[in-house]
C-alpha cells in the first residue's frame, strides 16, 4: 500500500485498524486471481474477516460493536479493495447497512438488537435483496413482483431476486415484496430455510467473486414481527459511500502497480526505466490528479456527514451522490492510465491490472447511477430559485 494515503489516518486507533486491514488485504490479494477466474465465492476471506472482528465494526457500542464512523468505514473499505475488490464490495453492503440501521433506526428495536447480537456473537451478516429481472431496482421506481401474502402469524413470501450479493453465505437477509391487499411494498427480514434456494447466475465481466446470484423464495414464512415497518430517520444515505471507497481502492492498486512497473522496466537499449520518459511522467501526473481529487472528495464528504446533525444529513444527498460520481469515474480513468503506462502486458490475465480494469467498471452500475446524480444536482440548483 502506498504511504501517500496514510495522511487520512487521524489517530492511533485508526492506525491500528488500518494495519490490521492492510494485512487482511494482502492475504486477499493472493487469493483474488483464483476466485476471479473461478467466479467462486471467497469463503476463506470472510472467515478471516469474521475472526478479525471486522464484521462488527459498524455495530452500535451498546450492542457490543465498535460503532466506527462513516469516515473510518470508508478508509477501511478502500484498504480492503486494494487487495480484492470483490470481497470489499460484498462485505461493504453488510458494513454499510449496519451503519445505516444504526443511524436511521428504521427497524423495530428488538429486531435490530437480535441482528446486532448475531453479528457480534456469531459473525452474521446482512444484505437487502431488492432488484428483480423484470422490475429492476426499486430505486428506479420499479414495483417488485415478489409478493407477500398474509397468513396466520405472519407472511408467505414468493419471488425471485437478482444481484443478491453475499447470497452464498447469508443466513438471513431482507427482501422487498409487494403486498397486493395493501397496494404497497414493504421490507421483510427472511431467515434462510429449505424454501429459499440460490440459482448460481452470477457470471460477469467484473466483480466475479461477490456471490451476487439469484435468490428464489417459494412461500417462505416470515413472522409478523419481521415485517420491517419502522420509518426511522432519513440519514441521507451516507452509508452508500462504501461503494466509491471500493473502486478507489482498486484504482489505488492499479496506480501502485503502474508506478512500480514504470520505475523498473527498461525496454530495448534504454539505460533508464520508462519512468524517465516525459510522456510516461505526464500519464503518472494525470493519475495523481484524478486520485487526489477523488480522495479529497470522498473523505471530505464522509467527514461532513459524520459531523452533521441527524436533522441536516438529508441535505447532503447531492454531495454524497457527487462523491460517488467523481470517485467512481476518476477510478476508471486511473486504471485506464495505468494500463497505458504498462502497455500490452497489462492485458495478460497473469497480471492483476487486467482484473482491476474489469472490476472498476462495475462501479458505473452501482447506485446512485450517474444520470440520477446529475438530475439530483440539477434539481438542487433549481430549488434555490423557487
Amino acid at each position: 500500500m502506498t504511504r501517500w494515503v496514510d495522511q487520512y489516518i487521524r489517530n492511533e486507533e485508526e492506525q491500528a485498524r488500518v494495519s490490521q486491514v492492510d494485512k487482511l488485504a494482502a492475504s486477499f490479494a493472493e487469493r483474488a486471481s483464483r476466485h476471479d477466474r473461478e467466479g467462486s465465492f471467497p469463503f476463506d476471506n470472510f472467515a478471516d474477516l469474521r475472526e478479525a472482528g471486522y464484521l462488527k465494526l459498524t455495530v452500535p457500542k451498546v450492542y457490543g460493536g465498535e460503532e466506527i464512523s462513516l469516515y473510518e468505514m470508508v478508509m477501511l473499505q478502500e484498504r480492503l479493495a486494494y487487495g480484492d475488490g470483490s470481497t470489499a464490495l460484498a462485505v461493504g453492503w453488510h458494513m454499510g447497512q449496519m451503519l445505516h440501521l444504526r443511524t436511521s433506526r428504521k427497524w423495530q428495536e428488538p429486531v435490530f438488537a437480535d441482528l446486532c447480537a448475531a453479528v457480534v456473537n456469531d459473525g452474521a451478516m446482512i444484505n437487502t435483496f431488492a432488484s428483480e429481472a423484470a422490475s429492476g431496482s426499486p430505486s428506479r421506481g420499479g414495483r417488485p413482483e415478489t409478493t407477500a401474502a398474509a397468513v396466520d402469524g405472519g407472511w408467505l413470501i414468493t419471488g425471485r431476486k437478482t444481484f443478491s450479493t453475499l447470497s452464498p453465505i447469508l443466513d438471513r437477509f431482507v427482501v422487498t415484496a409487494f403486498i397486493p391487499g395493501e397496494d404497497s411494498a414493504s421490507d421483510f427480514l427472511v431467515e434462510r430455510c429449505e424454501r429459499v434456494s440460490i440459482i448460481e447466475t452470477w457470471d460477469t465481466l467484473g466483480m466475479r467473486a461477490t456471490g451476487s446470484h439469484d435468490v428464489v423464495l417459494d412461500r417462505v414464512f416470515v413472522p409478523a414481527a419481521h415485517r420491517l415497518t419502522g420509518k426511522g430517520v432519513d440519514d441521507g444515505g451516507g452509508w452508500l459511500l462504501h461503494i466509491p471507497a471500493c473502486y478507489l481502492g482498486i484504482a489505488l492498486a492499479a496506480r501502485d502497480y503502474a508506478l512500480s512497473f514504470a520505475n523498473s522496466y527498461k525496454p530495448g537499449q534504454m539505460n533508464k526505466p520508462i519512468a524517465a520518459i516525459p510522456s510516461v511522467q505526464h500519464s503518472i501526473g494525470q493519475m495523481e490528479l484524478e486520485l487526489r481529487t477523488a480522495h479529497t472528495m470522498l473523505y471530505t464528504v464522509a467527514d461532513r456527514w459524520d459531523r452533521e446533525t441527524s436533522e441536516n444529513r438529508p441535505a447532503l444527498k447531492a454531495d454524497l451522490g457527487l462523491a460517488k460520481y467523481i470517485v467512481t469515474n476518476n477510478a476508471i480513468k486511473i486504471v485506464d492510465l495505468a494500463m497505458r503506462i504498462v502497455g500490452g502486458t497489462s492485458l495478460s490475465r497473469q497480471q492483476p491490472l487486467e482484473r482491476y480494469y474489469r472490476d472498476v467498471r462495475a462501479g458505473l452500475h452501482n447506485p446512485p447511477m450517474d444520470n440520477v446524480v446529475i438530475q439530483n444536482l440539477a434539481a438542487t440548483a433549481l430549488s434555490e430559485f423557487e
